[in-house]
């Protein structure tokens, strides 16, 4: 198998024009054995899969801001001391929070039904009891914004838009426009409610939460996905004449909640200054244990680092894990992390997150300065027997260490095979049986 994973990449490096070992720079005999052997231990770890078993067994769902992502961030401590890290500790932050306390969804004519839904995250709550009107759909985002506020008011809006499957994922961003926007459109043309067609690509009934927006805990007006099957049989009734609907969501909202990064290190020798940083996110949406959003990402650094802990020499840089609070929610823990550590950003070599999920990693991008582009080279070309292909040097590097890519950090994309991962992502379905050990580990090893 790791046979063809390389006659793969080799063919897409010289089909793309992808730089090869010529252009890297050369690995010392000892430093290439010591990646090799990185790699191979790291195809058989058990340490990271583990880590996300404990975690979402052991603590489950962990809403930022709330008592589960107090008690996620304890049982991380005494996982990574046990696991033999140093320098752990917590740096705490405040977040706006909120929670879901009830959200029902009912189609209440012409045929009544009850609807497969759930709040987004930030929904204002309905009047108590909640609303029910005429239901009026829309194709699209734009479509909702050029309609005459005089269609729209006392109704129930629903953007009934859908989302393409790739393996990169690039159909999100365009799908998740409606989710940050349709409450604030609908709520401007006197609207009583929004739903939205879930922001996922699976054809089950089960909705997709996610938050509206990342300013603050409360949007501008109650807001609901639903499952697929649900959306799709709302146009069918619409067909058939006009539908009524009923939206009840009741929420709890605090101006000031506790959240928190926990870090743990590898201490550097020569040079302990400079940090290599490799990351995660720790809380996950209250629907499920958040298997792959995000404890396999935290499984996955945290495996890693041990792998080059039990080598049994030190590194010459510190290797630092951080597994970042309340990204769910609007990237706290990441903007808090850049703030706290502004002065000492320079020091910061590297940055690389694990945020989508669990499927085998592709592609190797990265984002450095021209004069260190050589080393990008021989990090691509030693990942290639893997089944991992060059890529370009454009890389995000994620949505917690972007914030460090803003700030000059140079960083690396690990890009994983993310076909099935809307399938899963904020539902109830993301769960650990979801994981595949062989394609983990090979993250792991990456």
């Amino acid at each position: 198998m790791r046979q063809h994973a390389l006659a793969a990449a080799t063919a897409l490096s010289m089909t793309f024009g992808y730089a090869t070992a010529q252009s890297a720079t050369p690995l010392t005999p000892e430093l290439e054995n010591t990646v090799e052997a990185l790699i191979e231990t790291s195809l058989n770890d058990t340490v990271g899969l583990q880590f996300v078993e404990d975690l979402t067994t052991e603590v489950g769902p962990r809403l930022a801001g709330s008592e589960q992502e107090q008690r996620a961030r304890d049982w991380s401590v005494r996982e990574l001391a046990d696991l033999g890290f140093q320098n752990i500790r917590v740096e705490t932050f405040t977040i706006p929070f909120w929670s879901r306390i009830e959200d029902d969804v009912a189609i209440t004519a012409p045929v009544p039904q009850e609807v497969v839904a759930t709040a987004l995250g930030g929904s204002a709550p309905t009047v108590e009891g909640g609303v029910e009107a005429d239901v009026i759909r829309f194709e699209n985002l734009r479509e909702l914004a050029a309609a005459d506020a005089a269609t729209v008011a006392g109704k129930i809006v629903f953007i009934d838009e859908g989302m393409t499957r790739t393996m990169t994922g690039a159909g999100y961003g365009m799908a998740v426009r409606k989710r940050s926007q349709c409450a604030i459109v609908a709520s401007e043309k006197g609207a009583l409610a929004c739903l939205i067609r879930s922001v996922g690509t699976q054809p089950h009934r089960m909705p997709h939460t996610g938050i509206m927006a990342r300013e603050g805990a409360e949007g501008a007006l109650a807001a609901a996905a639903l499952s697929g099957p649900d959306a799709a049989q709302l146009p069918r009734l619409l067909d058939r004449g006009p539908v009524k609907a009923s939206v009840n969501i009741q929420t709890d909202t605090r101006p000031n909640a506790p959240s928190g990064n926990v870090i743990a290190e590898i201490p550097g020798t020569d040079l302990a200054d400079e940090i290599v940083l490799i990351s995660c996110h720790l809380d996950s949406w209250d629907l499920s244990p958040g298997a792959l959003d995000d404890a396999a990402g935290c499984g996955i650094v945290v495996g890693a680092a041990k792998q080059i802990m039990a080598l049994g020499q030190s590194p010459r840089r510190t290797i630092r894990v951080v597994l970042y609070g309340a990204e769910e929610v609007g990237l706290f823990g990441a903007d808090a992390y850049a703030r706290r550590h502004s002065e000492n950003l320079t020091n910061h070599v590297l940055a690389a997150e694990s945020e989508f999920g669990a499927g085998p990693i592709w592609q190797f991008q990265t984002n450095f300065g021209d004069a260190a582009l050589h080393y990008a080279r021989a990090i691509q070309t030693m990942l290639m027997p893997i089944g991992v292909v060059p890529g370009n040097n454009e890389a995000r590097g994620g949505p917690d260490v972007g914030v460090l890519r803003r700030s000059g950090v140079p960083v690396v994309t690990p890009a994983q095979n993310g076909l099935d991962y809307f399938d899963y992502h904020h539902t109830p379905d993301d769960t650990f049986d979801k994981i595949e050990p062989e394609e983990f580990n090979q993250n792991v090893a990456v």
